[in-house]
This record gives structure tokens, C-alpha cells and sequence, in this order.
């Protein structure tokens, strides 16, 4: 491949872009009227406008993009993450036209982009599923049975869903149908697949992913794990990697079974195998991503490897050239996402303009964004702004330097995440390894970062008068023609 097209925006098509540059191979970036003049456009080799700034016009237009590697002789496409990523039918009219999709073939994406048809396919490899229904449920006679036989509480998600979305609690029988016609008509609106499924839900789990990556050869590694389980809205917000509540042995149980399930599909490239962890360490499958990680950095961190040049190298035909022996965890790795949202207000978004945009430096810390001071956060995409990854000898050593960070990180304009993330690393249940996917509704209260916001203002408040107060001694001890000539300009000031 001379030549890759990124099929996204942003800070991840920059960060593709970052890659391809030092391997020599020239890239293509497309963009919505919303985003001619971001980053990832004039950073690429060449770029193209592919429609207006709602991405059903842009982004996801599939021949549109099609076109644009035609024109410009383009040989692969990266998705990245997000918009087509996990499309199968863009990946199949990718090969279609004789362009390599870096990432899985449109099979595996199939089988692992609905949960139901997931389970079924890494069942068969002893891949340690939570207690359910082993298919879709549409009878509320048959989903009552099902949950009975679970337990209650019980989990309904919709089948083909993500992000909380077609998603209920039932915590006993008699709420039961309410809550499952109000899963099936969300998801229907969500994804136009009206089908759930019933499981066991998990009390107060932790959620661990583990990084797989195959190549065409039949060789399928793990490159251990990440701790995601601090989230909103269903949605991960702080990731580390490794876990620090995984032994060697567990961890080596894990990563075997979601090498287990990737084989299921013959999975090649870069993908994500989730799983609950609950409070006795028994772990269940959750589903598999067959895309790029939001949080791959932190796995880059301890293991030393570039994913996206490992999924150009494997979409190249290339065999791996590590081993799962030669793979070691080094180190630890801390990322936080860094939303335009108000932590304040439920975390809803806050787009505006970058006033300030002053980025983290230093030792062991890394930035992946797509903006810069002055810029516009469009209000048709997601409102991530960057993700600040921080590395350490040890755990201890990634959070204190992850929180030196955030306090180094100045943005203006917009509420952001950031003071949230701060209170995290700071947390005591953090800190200590004690804490689940509950953390915001166990240990988070808007208040808390409002009377920080108090207080630092008061200090600041102190801080000015005592100034005014030390210079106005200055003043008083001046000679008479001073005094005067000082008073003069402090009385100019004030006019």
C-alpha cells in the first residue's frame, strides 16, 4: 500500500495519518463543510470535501468515498473508529472495488456486530457466558420464563445496540413486560432491529477488555488488558491499562478466551473483546468490537506497539512478527477522555469555541486530539476534544502524573470533563482498586467539583487583595516624590 485514505475525522484520523507518514505511505483525508479547516485536513497529503457537515451527507456517504480512492488511485482504506468502522457492507464494497479495508473481513463483522449471533459464535469455544437467553426474544411469556430462570435482577439489551441504548434493569417480575416493550420500541428507534435479549445482570462488575490482534496467517495474540469501568452513561470515560485487580492467572484465562472468541470468526487485524469481571473474579463475555479501541493507547503504553501500523502491516498480508511469548506488560497507562460536556449538568454536551487551548507537556504524557485554539467544537459530532494518556513505572506513578497533567491542561470557552477526571484519580476508591462500573452513581455528586470551583475563586480573591495590600506597603514606604509619582499612575489607571 502507497496510499490510505482515512475514512474519518478528527483526532483518530490524525493519529492514522501519524502512522502512515512514518512508513512512508502518503494519505488521503476526506471532510465534511464543518471541518475544512481541522487538522487531520491539513496534515493529509491530499483532501477532499465529501459533503456537508451532518455526517448522514459526509462521513457516511459509502460511494462518496469510494469515488474519492478512485479519483486519487487510493490502495486501502483505514475506518478508524466510529462512522463505517463497523459497517460490513462498506468493508465489503471496499473489496468490492479492489481497495483493502484495513480491518476484519465483513464476515467477522457480521457475526460480532450483533450480540446475539456473537454469543452464538464463541459459545462453541467455551467462551464463558453471563446466564440468559441463548437467542432473540420477542414473546414477554417467554422473556418472563427466561429471566425467572436467570435471576432477578435482569439485564434486557437490545441485539443489535451500543451505548446504553434499547438497555433496561428489571429487578422483579412484576416490572418485567413494562420494561421490556420499552426496550424493544427504543431499540427499534435506535437501530430499526427491534429484537433483545435476556441476562443475568451483574451486580457491581467491573469491565475488562482485552486487545486481540490476528493476522492472515492463523497466528491471533492477546495484548492483555484494559479497565474501563468508568463510564457514563454506558459510555467509558477513564481507562488503564493493565487492570490492577487481574492476577497473571487470570489474566492468562482471559486473554486465551478472547483469543477463543476471535478465532471463532477467524478474526484478523485489530479488535476488542469485553467482558464483565464480577466481585468473586468470575468473568463473562460481553461482545466483541471489530475495530480500532478509543483507548488503544493505553495498550500501546505498556507494550511498546504501534496498532494501527500492526493493522496496515496485517491488512499487507504480513504475518505477525511477535509471539505471545515475546509479548510483556511495561509499565502502566492511564487515558482520560477529554469531553466538551458539563460534569455539572449530567454531562450533557457544552459546544462552543476553544478560547484557550493550551495542551499537557512533559515526561510520559501523550495527546491525541484534533483541535487547536481558536476552533469551533461542531455541534453534528461527537464532543470529544482529545484524549490525555499519561505512562508511569507503576500505577501510582500514571495517576499522579495524569493528574499534573489535567492541571497543566488549560482549555477556555467550553466546560469540559477534566474537572471530573481530576476528582477521579483523587478518588479513594480509585486509588485503591475498589471500584466498579457504579463509580459516578456511588461517589459522584455536581457539587463537590462546584465547591471546588468556590474555593479556588476565593483563593484567587485572597491572593489579588493580598497583592493590592503588599504593594500598597511598597507604596507607603516610598519617599514623598515616589509616593506621589506612584499615585499618579495608580490614579491614571483608575481613570
Amino acid at each position: 500500500m502507497k496510499k490510505i485514505l482515512i475514512a474519518n475525522r478528527g483526532e483518530i484520523a490524525l493519529r492514522v495519518m501519524r502512522t502512515c507518514k512514518e512508513m512512508g505511505i502518503a494519505t488521503v483525508a476526506v471532510y465534511s463543510e464543518a471541518d475544512r479547516n481541522a487538522l487531520h485536513v491539513r496534515y493529509a497529503d491530499e483532501a477532499v470535501c465529501i459533503g456537508p457537515a451532518a455526517s448522514a451527507q459526509s462521513y457516511l456517504q459509502q460511494q462518496k468515498i469510494i469515488d474519492v480512492c478512485k479519483q486519487l488511485s487510493v490502495d486501502g482504506i483505514h475506518p478508524g473508529y466510529g462512522f463505517l468502522s463497523e459497517n460490513s457492507d462498506f468493508a465489503q464494497l471496499v473489496t468490492d472495488n479492489g481497495i483493502t479495508f484495513i480491518g476484519p473481513t465483513p464476515h467477522a463483522m457480521d457475526v460480532m456486530g450483533n450480540k446475539l449471533s456473537a454469543k452464538e459464535a464463541v459459545r462453541k469455544f467455551n467462551v464463558p457466558m453471563v446466564p440468559g437467553s441463548d437467542g432473540a426474544i420477542t414473546n414477554y411469556t417467554e422473556g418472563r420464563a427466561i429471566a425467572t430462570a436467570a435471576g432477578y435482577p435482569v439485564l434486557i439489551k437490545a441485539s443489535a445496540g451500543g451505548g446504553g441504548k434499547g438497555m433496561r434493569i428489571v429487578e422483579n417480575e412484576f416490572e418485567f413486560e413494562e420494561q421490556m416493550k420499552l426496550a424493544v420500541s427504543e431499540a427499534k428507534s435506535a437501530f430499526g432491529d427491534g429484537s433483545v435479549f435476556i441476562e443475568k445482570y451483574v451486580a457491581g462488575p467491573r469491565h475488562i477488555e482485552i486487545q486481540v490482534l490476528g493476522d492472515t496467517h492463523g497466528n491471533i495474540l492477546y495484548l492483555f488488558e484494559r479497565e474501563c469501568s468508568i463510564q457514563r452513561r454506558h459510555q467509558k470515560v477513564i481507562e488503564e491499562a493493565p487492570s490492577c485487580v487481574l492476577t497473571p492467572d487470570l489474566r492468562k484465562q482471559m486473554g486465551e478466551c478472547a483469543v477463543n472468541a476471535a478465532r471463532a470468526v477467524n478474526y484478523t487485524g485489530a479488535g476488542t473483546v469485553e467482558f464483565l469481571l464480577d466481585e468473586n473474579n468470575n468473568f463473562y463475555f460481553l461482545e466483541m468490537n471489530t475495530r480500532l479501541q478509543v483507548e488503544h493507547p493505553v495498550t500501546e503504553m505498556i507494550t511498546g506497539l504501534d496498532l494501527v501500523k500492526e493493522q496496515i502491516n496485517v491488512a499487507r498480508g504480513l504475518a505477525l512478527t511477535i509471539t505471545q511469548d515475546d509479548l510483556k506488560i511495561i509499565g502502566h497507562a492511564v487515558e482520560v477522555r477529554v469531553y466538551a460536556e458539563d460534569p455539572c449538568n449530567n454531562f450533557l454536551p457544552d459546544i462552543g469555541t476553544l478560547t484557550t487551548y493550551v495542551r499537557p507537556q512533559g515526561y510520559g504524557v501523550r495527546v491525541d486530539d484534533g483541535f487547536e485554539q481558536g476552533m469551533d467544537i461542531p455541534i453534528y459530532y461527537d464532543p470529544m476534544i482529545a484524549k490525555l494518556i499519561t505512562y508511569g513505572k507503576d500505577r501510582q506513578e500514571a495517576i499522579s502524573r495524569m493528574v499534573r497533567a489535567i492541571d497543566e491542561y488549560t482549555i477556555t470557552g467550553i466546560e469540559t470533563t477534566l474537572p471530573f477526571c481530576k476528582y477521579v484519580m483523587q478518588h479513594e476508591a480509585f486509588t485503591s482498586g475498589k471500584f466498579d462500573t457504579h463509580f459516578i452513581k456511588n461517589y459522584f455528586k455536581p457539587e463537590v467539583l462546584q465547591q471546588h470551583n468556590t474555593k479556588e475563586s476565593e483563593i484567587a480573591a485572597i491572593v489579588a487583595v493580598q497583592h493590592f495590600i503588599n504593594n500598597k506597603k511598597k507604596n507607603t514606604i516610598a519617599t514623598p516624590q515616589t509616593t506621589n509619582v506612584a499615585k499618579s499612575k495608580w490614579q491614571m489607571r483608575a481613570n
